[in-house]
């Protein structure tokens, strides 16, 4: 069972994180929520369209501008305290790695803390565990936050994952937080090159048969961008497939642009897998 907020999960049962970037220069929407009234909106969107999660980010993940923590907690504390408002039930989560800026949105009101940069801020698990609140713990190939991989290699990139986040998960618990909110993340892109990240989407079962609920960040990513040869605005088909073989293989969580695309293909997989009973039923019958 997953747990997070009020809301509880069964193991076959997908949830869908939809992505609200507060920064300028995010690299798919360029800033497109980055003021309060369109990322409201999206929110709202988002939570129609079928949403559990919004996740909240400050920072843009790629090299850019310096934001400091101050800035970062500007962009995101006010904004997650709002949408608890106006949101009471939907899980809040916030992209970040630090610390300092966890504990501020947690007080605001974030029932989840999605630690994409593996760790790299310890302290950033023990406020998860002070307020009992999620834990994302993701494998980023040991690289720091904002910087990309160069020439980055693995024996066994699959193995690397299982040592890192499983490592990242039991420290978690055993500082406090609930053992059923804590997830797993194969980090695709983070510290990894294209094949790398392939290699985790066709492995993914490693990480289910763990026992911890996966979750898996792929949309408009550049490794699918490179395996097809597409910019960024043209990657939804290669996201919407890794997204059916992740599923297929037993990811729970999806850290998604476009929540309703998503939400088709989940339910198409589940149903195919006998997990979720067709919407209607009558071919042949009427």
């Amino acid at each position: 069972m997953l747990r997070l907020g009020r809301r509880e999960f069964g193991p076959h049962e997908p949830v869908i994180m939809a992505i609200v970037n507060r920064t300028p220069d995010s690299f798919y929407d360029r800033g497109a929520t980055f003021r309060d009234e369109p990322a409201l909106a999206r929110v709202e969107q988002a939570v129609a369209e079928g949403a559990a999660i919004i996740d909240i980010g400050g920072v843009k993940a790629g090299p850019g501008d310096e934001v400091t923590a101050e800035e970062e907690a500007r962009r995101t504390v006010g904004f997650v305290a709002e949408v608890r408002r106006r949101f009471p039930d939907v899980i809040i989560s916030v992209d970040t790695w630090r610390a300092e800026v966890g504990e501020a949105v947690c007080e605001a009101g974030a029932d989840l803390l999605n630690d994409a940069w593996g760790g790299v801020d310890p302290g950033l698990a023990e406020v998860a565990a002070r307020y009992r609140v999620g834990l994302v713990c993701t494998h980023a190939g040991g690289v720091q936050p904002r910087t990309r991989p160069h020439r980055v290699t693995y024996d066994d990139v699959m193995a690397d994952i299982l040592d890192v986040t499983l490592g990242l998960a039991e420290r978690a618990v055993a500082l406090g937080v609930p053992r059923e909110s804590v997830l797993i993340d194969p980090g695709h892109d983070f510290g990894k090159n294209t094949r790398h990240s392939l290699e985790a989407t066709r492995r993914l079962d490693e990480m289910v048969a763990t026992g911890w609920p996966v979750l898996v960040s792929l949309s408009n990513k550049d490794f699918v961008g490179e395996t097809l040869d597409r910019p960024v605005k043209e990657r939804l088909i290669g996201t919407l497939a890794t997204t059916a073989v992740s599923a297929w293989l037993g990811a729970q969580v999806y850290r998604v642009h476009e929540v309703a695309e998503t939400r088709q293909v989940l339910e198409m997989v589940a149903s195919i897998a006998g997990h979720r009973v067709p919407a209607v039923a009558r071919r042949g019958l009427a």
